[in-house]
């Protein structure tokens, strides 16, 4: 390699994800014989509804669906999501100006950082959160400011600290309710408080929500609170409530102007997405509450099993946390979250996901995924016996 090309500046501040670290090692592992049962990423592991997925299927056989497609996709699902969002939240939604769909909402954490944020520009960031908020942050060079999440005060932000800080120069405040990874739902008056937050500071408040059907009969979006549009941007996803995570299809929603200068961004980037997966995509919103129900079903039987696990592992949590995950505290006497974490996959052939990638304030915890199988979950919690 020629030693005089170097990687870009921007790249001395992130590192490759953990997760995709982790699943090399992991992949060696099982290649070693050692048969890994992952309960590390939350990648739901059941199929679409049969009427998505019959809708996939037909439309693909059409001569006339292989195009380029729209940036700002096809009416028919900014429609969809503007119905879907209207009746489960209670939002309403301009499907023609106030509706972006995505490829993933992991696609609108860099979309949205690249319209709003200059290079030295400030950005809330939670811990723990996200490390995709912080990441994305530091490669469109802005600073990231760290905001604490406690399990003392519920995993929600203290405003009142917040306030007491220099605020100059932030731009952008990135939280996530229903929380990950801890499960935390919001407080009922969070995103009022919120959305008067970042009215009063003029910081634009993005709340990442993909998490609100599962394991909740309360659906709940930032947007829910009256003028939130004016400030805030909500990111949504059909990759946890409805079994599509490698559909990378997603959506935001925000007020027109913002929604614009995030367009002008996306469309420099790609090209649509598959006319095929869009149209199935509005047959799985157009899902009744059966569907919700029944995957919830599923959720709180392995959860079961997964509270288990954590007894198993002498961890404490808190039984009203909703979502994908399990969050559970580490015993005192354990030194950390990844030694755990290494004991239970070394020992036990078991992948738990250690608490210090979403940040510092996570030492003390582990997440369990619940995108396993009963089955397979049971087998983890008789492997974690032995030890």
């Amino acid at each position: 390699m020629n030693s005089h090309i170097q990687p870009a500046d921007r790249l001395k501040n992130v590192s490759e994800y953990y997760f995709s670290t982790k699943l090399k090692e992991i992949a060696a592992l099982n290649a070693a014989g050692k048969n890994i049962i992952s309960l590390g990423i939350g990648s739901p592991d059941l199929p679409p509804s049969e009427a998505t997925i019959t809708e996939l299927c037909a439309q693909a056989k059409q001569t006339d669906t292989h195009g380029y497609q729209s940036y700002n996709g096809i009416p028919e699902l900014r429609e969809a999501f503007s119905n879907w969002y209207q009746r489960w939240y209670g939002v309403s939604l301009n499907p023609q100006n106030e509706i972006l769909p995505l490829i993933g909402s992991k696609e609108g954490i860099m979309h949205i950082s690249m319209a709003f944020l200059n290079p030295g520009d400030r950005v809330l960031v939670p811990n723990p959160g996200y490390p995709t908020y912080a990441s994305v942050s530091k490669l469109v060079q802005a600073n990231v400011i760290e905001y604490d999440l406690t399990e003392d005060n519920g995993w929600q932000p203290d405003l009142e600290a917040l306030e007491k800080q220099d605020l100059s120069g932030v731009k952008l405040m990135w939280v996530n309710y229903p929380n990950m990874p801890t499960g935390a739902r919001p407080a009922r008056d969070l995103f009022e408080r919120l959305v008067a937050f970042g009215k009063k500071h003029n910081i634009v408040v993005c709340n990442d929500n993909p998490y609100s059907f599962i394991l909740s009969t309360e659906y709940v979006s930032i947007l829910q609170v009256d003028g939130a549009k004016d400030i805030c941007i909500e990111l949504n996803s059909m990759s946890k409530s409805h079994n599509m995570p490698g559909w990378r299809i997603g959506m935001l929603a925000t007020n027109p102007a913002f929604l614009q200068w995030i367009i002008n961004v996306k469309s420099n980037v790609d090209s649509g997405q598959f006319k095929p997966m869009l149209k199935a995509a509005i047959k799985a919103l157009q899902a009744n509450e059966d569907w919700y129900t029944h995957m919830n079903q599923v959720y709180s039987k392995r959860r079961t099993v997964a509270e288990k696990i954590l007894n198993q592992l002498n961890c404490s949590w808190d039984p009203k946390q909703s979502g994908l995950f399990l969050w559970g505290r580490i015993p005192d006497n354990m030194k950390d979250a990844g030694t755990l974490a290494d004991r239970v996959l070394y020992d036990a052939n078991v992948f738990i996901t250690p608490g210090f990638i979403f940040g510092s304030n996570g030492n003390r915890y582990v997440r369990l995924s619940l995108c396993c199988t009963e089955e397979k979950l049971r087998e983890a919690l008789q492997r974690i016996q032995t030890l």
